[in-house]
């Protein structure tokens, strides 16, 4: 029996045209994220600022119940984004869905492709949204890790009531 070539068994990857598969996992270009989302739902809004893309956020939160929301204002301190938003579920099923949710009113309301890394395990998802980097814990794995002390400034940070 023959032995099969390692592109053969795994497969080469597309090259890059109108054929290639992009996933929200991609490091897409501006260009590229734009096509996709038009392709996928409304495109993104050029008028959207961060402000307005943190409101859909903590909404989409709080819809979604939730637990101690905090925002943490990057600007001028990170070039990864303008806001950290730190939220608790009460259980891995709930941190999933949570995320899962965000994601997709993100990508069918607005046009916005968003990375996501974690929901496997659900403990801590970290959703990027570009200029929002969003962390969705556990409870017990947000007291562990206190992002909020390490990020936040006395007075940069606010905290949404939860609903419920």
């Amino acid at each position: 029996m023959r032995e099969a070539a390692p592109d053969a068994i795994f497969g080469a990857s597309p090259a890059p045209g109108p054929t290639a598969r992009h996933t929200e996992d991609d490091s897409l270009s501006p260009d590229t994220h734009a096509a996709l989302a038009a392709a996928t739902g409304p495109a993104p809004d050029p008028q959207m600022t961060s402000e307005d893309l943190l409101k859909v956020v903590i909404d989409s939160l709080e819809d979604d119940k939730a637990e101690e929301i905090v925002t943490i204002d990057l600007r001028g301190r990170s070039e990864m984004g303008d806001f950290m938003v730190i939220a608790s579920g009460r259980s891995t099923r709930q941190v999933a869905a949570i995320a899962e949710k965000l994601a997709d009113r993100l990508k069918q309301d607005h046009g916005i492709l968003s990375k996501m890394e974690g929901k496997e395990t659900a403990d801590w998802v970290l959703i990027d949204t570009g200029d929002i980097i969003v962390h969705v814990f556990r409870p017990e794995v947000r007291d562990f890790y206190q992002l909020e002390k390490m990020w936040m400034p006395s007075g940069s940070a606010h905290r949404t009531a939860a609903a419920g």
